[in-house]
């Protein structure tokens, strides 16, 4: 995709969000934080209905260690893999309260070390948190970064890196969000409503889908 395209690319996605979000709640740092985690390989409606009982009961990292691992279990008990989710929100909960006086660290590498964190929680947390203008590439980025020819890459990182060249300011802040909303709702994976999207005539891919 040209440049041009590109600033087109964003221009006409951002006049369907003037400034997305993530769809998980959260209520501060820390349960952000904790809600990413609890999404991998599972839906932000899952994770919010399970997280609504939870964060009642623990929205610091020290109640959530009070908490234990067999009740944080119980709490997350509707979500997918919730028993090694339970060890890894006890665990990061454990050293943000003992390393890091609760606090939630901003820098991406730090982040990565906490249990359960990949790059794409870190990137996550560091823009809805902190601002930073990052990429996390989930699915529907992955998909729509190779699909729309904005981003081509093999892997999740590649497509990271290109979109951290590509995308140009001022749309970087609110980009990924941008990319995964068109994603979960217009560009999705087996039949993309092309007839509904906004940026279809920039789009390289070729088999779009007609009304």
């Amino acid at each position: 995709m040209k440049k041009a395209d590109i600033l087109k690319f964003f221009e006409r996605l951002s006049q369907t969000a003037s400034e997305p979000q993530t769809e998980l709640n959260f209520t501060n740092d820390f349960t952000l934080l904790v809600a990413v985690v609890l999404s991998a390989q599972a839906t932000d409606k899952g994770v919010n209905k399970a997280t609504e009982s939870l964060f009642k009961k623990a929205d610091t990292a020290s109640k959530m260690a009070a908490l234990g691992e067999s009740q944080i279990r119980e709490e997350i008990k509707t979500i997918g893999l919730y028993r090694n989710k339970a060890k890894n929100v006890l665990a990061l909960s454990e050293i943000l309260r003992d390393q890091f006086d609760g606090v939630v660290p901003r820098d991406r590498e730090t982040l990565m070390s906490l249990p359960g964190v990949g790059r794409k929680t870190a990137n996550v947390v560091m823009n809805e948190a902190f601002g930073e203008a990052t990429f996390a590439v989930d699915t529907h980025v992955f998909r729509l970064g190779n699909r729309t020819g904005l981003a081509p890459g093999k892997t999740v990182l590649e497509v990271e890196k290109k979109l951290d060249k590509r995308v140009p300011d001022p749309y970087r802040l609110h980009a990924h969000h941008w990319l995964i909303l068109h994603g979960r709702y217009i560009c999705v994976a087996r039949k993309p409503k092309c007839y509904e999207c906004v940026v279809a005539d920039l789009c390289s891919f070729r088999a779009k889908t007609q009304i």
